[in-house]
């Protein structure tokens, strides 16, 4: 079996491939305050709960946004697991044509998303995660990774918002009844939940018009289903992108462990 995990913003998610299968996926908030130990203990906890073994075990692969927690969760993995993770970065082989003016400045991440949504389907492509931040990676008709788009997530927008202004409150982002509010709550609501569905469906218009072609558009992230189903965009939902492009990217790579 291999453990492929990512370590993002808000959390660490592990998923479990048995052959080229993904069989179970589990995450745990990220706290820099935690040790390496403290983590094994979690990992196993959640590995026993899914009824597995450390020793099922034969590879492991990795990617980190955080570079603070990067080592402190490998050193984890590699107690539990008996062996040290390989974590993806300059000089990993990943098959991937990026054509951005500095390809080392890539987030992990954004490539080992392109990679698997290119096992999965036909470019030309848009990638969104909706994380803390709101990211497009758009590949072209031939797999090339052309460039991207960064912008504030929903989240992170809505806390700007709140945390920003002295009488406007902390609200809860579900979808509002209209798109004018008439009272200060939905107001906000319309804002950050409408804002970010014309953000969407604005930004996929204007890069299908750079690249001259309608693109696949693909959405992940921990708010993609509160945004997709109210876009104009025919936007498919798959959150398994980036660890099946760290399994293709572990056989590119790696040899089973002896």
């Amino acid at each position: 079996m291999l453990l492929a995990y990512n370590i993002g913003n808000d959390s660490i998610q592990l998923g479990f491939f048995e052959g080229d299968e993904l069989c179970g996926t589990v995450s745990v908030s990220n706290d820099t305050n935690r040790t390496s130990d403290e983590y094994a203990c979690i990992f196993k906890g959640l590995l026993d709960f899914n009824g597995l073994a450390p020793s099922a075990f034969e590879g492991a692969i990795g990617s980190s946004v955080v570079p603070t927690m990067t080592e402190t969760v490998r050193s984890a993995l590699e107690k539990l697991l008996g062996f040290r993770p390989h974590v993806l970065g300059v000089g990993t082989k990943t098959g991937l044509n990026i054509l951005t003016d500095d390809p080392t400045q890539l987030g992990s991440d954004l490539v080992a998303a392109a990679v698997g949504a290119l096992s999965k389907y036909t470019p030309p492509l848009i990638l969104i995660d909706l994380g803390t931040a709101a990211t497009f990676s758009v590949l072209d008709k031939n797999g090339a990774f052309m460039g991207c788009v960064i912008a504030p997530g929903v989240t992170l927008s809505a806390e700007a918002l709140s945390n920003g202004t002295s009488l406007l409150p902390h609200f809860a982002r579900t979808e509002p009844k209209k798109c004018i509010g008439t009272n200060t709550m939905e107001s906000m609501q319309s804002g950050c939940i409408y804002g970010s569905v014309a953000m969407l469906d604005g930004m996929i218009t204007r890069i299908e018009g750079e690249i001259g072609e309608n693109a696949v558009v693909i959405a992940s992230g921990k708010d993609a289903p509160d945004i997709v189903p109210l876009c104009a965009h025919n936007i498919k939902s798959d959150d398994t992108l980036l660890l099946l492009g760290l399994k293709e990217i572990y056989k590119k790579n790696m040899r089973k462990r002896k």
